[in-house]
């Protein structure tokens, strides 16, 4: 199998990226510099963007698309091409919160139809224990008519690369690579170190590699569980959740997190893959459930929130407006899949509200399209009652107090609600200047 690597590195062979969003494009990018790469998606306007020299993700940039050697493509018999195939779709959730397998399942049945005898299949999307084996390979298999591990192998690796994040990039997070066995997986590994810096751990099996990473984001979404908790308790008793961590993680061993908005394509999505699976074999989580139940539940609390200080702040609620800075599930990111901004957005137009939302990062068009709302421009938030710092993009967490006050209407500050999410402001000047204001 490590014939494969010798192949890939002296380009007698190509490998191909299926799926080239927030995860497969800078993959793709980071291959493409050692290798030959093909580049597939079905969206043809993302792949018109790319072919342009223009990354929407805007994890790897402008610069580097108009000056990678990336094979862009729609076409996929392009597939056929290559002999190591990474498929790194999303694995979204349904309406249920059960597994929405559909682009693995499509992105599987299209590899399948254009894979070629001796070829390596390694899956990055985030799955639970068994889909890769049980689900992927009979696809795979069928549409092919090639026997798996006698015409072609298989692996996972499942993906870490955290969108918008400028210090953990691709090439300084440990990389878990598995294979369906030992050859297969020193192939897979060999490949991944070509890019991956900070190296490889090989998980023993397929199962391990998946379970892994259902597991580390699971375990940072209960944690970020039990802060949000904390907090709505720490609201009805009247004290500032984030004093009360600042003095916790003065101890050697506090975890460092704080409670907010838990969307995004992982950690919002991940622990449902998990819980659906155990709950077929007949394990009922007590843990993992719960936690996605309070993280779920944060966007009602916050707008619940929003209202509660403008009635005490003596608006006609209804009348009150409001604008709302960031709708992308995190800053500095366009990413807006599984938002739980747009939580708070739907809980206040239960009290008739409809806020103004602006976001710098995300895309007007797929926000329309995905939620229908509509964004607005910095220019017409104006004549404000009360501003929610949702999402802290540099552009917000750079406005200052003086420029945030700009955004009122005349009236005394102690009627002006800044609601702060992000904990972008500074407290005490706050408190000096008399606002009134809330923050998670």
């Amino acid at each position: 199998m490590l014939k494969i690597y010798d192949d890939l590195v002296n380009k007698k062979a190509n490998l191909s990226v299926i799926g080239l969003g927030y995860v497969g494009m800078p993959l793709a990018v980071a291959f493409a510099k050692h290798l030959n790469v093909i580049g597939y998606d079905l969206n043809s306007a993302k792949i018109d963007l790319y072919k342009s020299g223009i990354d929407p993700t805007k994890e790897v940039g402008d610069d580097a698309i108009k000056n990678t050697t990336i094979q862009f493509t729609t076409n996929p018999e392009d597939l056929r091409k290559a002999k190591f195939h990474i498929i790194a779709v999303p694995t979204p959730i349904n309406q249920d919160k059960t597994p929405d397998f559909k682009p693995i399942i499509g992105s599987s049945t299209i590899l399948g139809q254009n894979l070629t005898k001796g070829s390596v299949v390694v899956y990055e999307s985030t799955v639970y224990p068994g889909v890769t084996e049980d689900i992927c390979i009979p696809i795979l298999e069928k549409e092919s008519g090639l026997k798996c591990g006698v015409d072609f192998k298989i692996g996972y690796s499942p993906e870490r690369i955290n969108p918008g994040d400028k210090l953990h990039r691709l090439e300084n997070i440990k990389k878990i690579v598995s294979g369906m066995d030992k050859d297969t997986l020193e192939a897979i590994a060999s490949v991944y170190e070509l890019v991956i810096k900070a190296g490889v751990h090989k998980a023993s099996s397929i199962k391990v590699a998946e379970a892994a990473k259902v597991a580390e984001n699971s375990q940072r979404d209960i944690n970020i569980a039990f802060m949000n908790e904390l907090a709505m308790a720490f609201d009805k008793m009247g004290i500032d959740t984030n004093e009360v961590v600042d003095a916790m993680n003065t101890k050697w061993n506090a975890l460092g997190f704080r409670p907010g908005l838990v969307g995004g394509h992982c950690i919002g999505v991940d622990p449902y893959y998990f819980v659906y699976e155990a709950e077929k074999l007949g394990y009922h989580s007590q843990i993992i459930l719960s936690g996605r139940q309070v993280n779920d539940g944060m966007g009602s609390f916050v707008a619940d929130a929003i209202i509660k200080q403008l009635v005490l702040a003596g608006k006609v609620v209804k009348n009150a407006k409001i604008a709302i800075l960031g709708i992308t599930f995190k800053e500095n990111c366009p990413d807006v899949r599984n938002s739980k901004v747009v939580d708070i957005i739907k809980r206040l137009h239960e009290y008739g509200i409809d806020p103004l939302v602006v976001d710098p990062w995300a895309d007007a068009a797929e926000v329309e399209r995905e939620y229908k709302i509509r964004l607005n421009t910095m220019g017409e938030i104006k004549e404000l009652d009360c501003i929610v710092l949702a999402v802290a993009h540099k552009e917000f967490a750079e406005l200052g107090l003086d420029k945030i006050n700009t955004f009122f209407r005349e009236m005394p500050n102690g009627e002006k609600v800044i609601i702060d999410i992000k904990n972008l402001c500074n407290i005490e000047e706050l408190h000096t200047k008399g606002y009134r204001f809330w923050r998670l």
